[in-house]
């Protein structure tokens, strides 16, 4: 995969992330590890970021801005598991929280999973309240349509396999075991 595939850009993202609404009641340590991540960020130092905002969600588990910031540490730093681990959380989190649906929604169009990306970004439309907000969102879904129409069509995965089509590949399975097996006798 291509650095390009999973870069978020930190520097649209920041302005939007750091709500008074999430940093009340949060401990100062944890707001202090955010502050020093967000700079890693925005050096480029995505290790050194994860480092500091993983300290701050250690320190204030709940904080979900703290897990946004910490999302985009890992995409950038190539680690796609623990980015949407933190996205998600930050959603669930905040429910009201622009920056943490806008956010998951652009890593899942990074990934070319549009499916959870359009749903990220409906939660990010309910939740826009500026008209900075509308713009990012705007932007970030007419570049989905003009990656959707140069891009390959990819599977959506949304349906679960049934049990004949387990039976079936599990039947292919237990042949291709018992080939090898005959090959090595």
């Amino acid at each position: 995969m291509t650095s390009t595939a999973l870069s978020i850009e930190p520097t649209t993202t920041a302005p939007l992330i750091l709500e008074e609404r999430g940093a009340r009641g949060v401990a100062a340590l944890a707001r202090q590890y955010l502050e020093e991540g967000v700079v890693h960020i925005q050096m480029g130092e995505a290790k050194a970021a994860v480092e500091a905002l993983t300290r701050a969600v250690a320190q204030a588990p709940e904080y979900s801005d703290a897990h946004v910031f910490l999302g985009i540490a890992h995409a950038l730093d190539h680690n796609v598991y623990p980015a949407l681990d933190h996205l998600e959380e930050a959603a669930r989190l905040d429910a009201d929280s622009f920056a943490a649906h806008y956010t998951l929604a652009q890593l899942n169009f990074k990934l070319r999973i549009p499916q959870k990306g359009y749903e990220a970004a409906e939660r990010a439309r309910q939740t826009a309240v500026t008209l900075e907000q509308r713009k990012l969102l705007t932007n970030l879904l007419r570049e989905e349509k003009v990656r959707e129409k140069n891009g390959i069509a990819r599977p959506t995965f949304n349906k679960g396999f049934g049990i004949r089509m387990l039976f079936v590949a599990g039947s292919g399975l237990a042949a291709a075991i018992l080939t090898v097996i005959r090959h090595m006798h």
